[in-house]
């Protein structure tokens, strides 16, 4: 399961899809953040919960983006010192 939660190409793939969806004219998730930057005035609450709905994935994506690269760093120093031993 924390495999699944944390698969990287999985979130990549539900943030280029159901993130940017619709498409036209514009990606539905930058037209929400460029609202909220600029004052979120008329914003509802659909409006709030949409915008939730949609930036989840990219969120998502970018915890599991950041512990791939934290599992890579930890990785890295092991196999440091396997190569010095000569293994």
């Amino acid at each position: 399961m924390k495999k699944t939660l944390l698969d990287a190409k999985l979130w990549l793939l539900a943030s280029l899809t159901l993130g940017l969806a619709p498409f036209t004219p514009e990606p539905h998730i930058w037209g929400k953040l460029k609202w909220i930057a600029g004052g979120a005035e008329g914003m509802k609450l659909i409006d709030w919960w949409d915008t939730f709905m949609h930036g989840a994935p990219w969120v998502m994506f970018l915890i599991s983006f950041g512990y791939l690269i934290i599992q890579r760093i930890k990785k890295r120093p092991d196999q440091q010192a396997d190569r010095s031993k000569g293994v």
